[in-house]
């Protein structure tokens, strides 16, 4: 099976959750597509780069998603969403690329 790095899941996550949100018109069903990716993306955070990171990471999906709210209200819904899963990738690739 093709490795999938944990940035793009993890980006990929908030990206889809929020698609899924919009498209179906059910907040709960991105919130599914949301938190399966945070899921697949913190077991490898914490393959890759130990406990401590994947909690730290975790941490930070999270802010992710719940920071995207307050910043669509400036820029839009899809530049948020886009510049807050951009962020998460290069904070997942770089605390998994030092681990490794």
């Amino acid at each position: 099976m093709a490795k999938v790095p944990a940035a793009a899941v993890a980006a990929s996550g908030l990206v889809g959750g929020y698609a899924v949100a919009r498209w179906t018109r059910k907040r709960p069903l991105g919130g599914v597509a949301l938190a399966a990716a945070g899921s697949v993306a913190a077991y490898e955070w914490n393959r890759q780069a130990g406990p401590r990171a994947a909690a730290g990471l975790t941490t930070a999906y999270v802010a992710a998603f719940a920071g995207s709210h307050p910043l669509a209200k400036k820029i839009g819904a899809w530049p948020s969403v886009l510049t807050v899963a951009g962020t998460m990738a290069v904070a997942s690739w770089a605390v998994t690329r030092r681990a490794a």
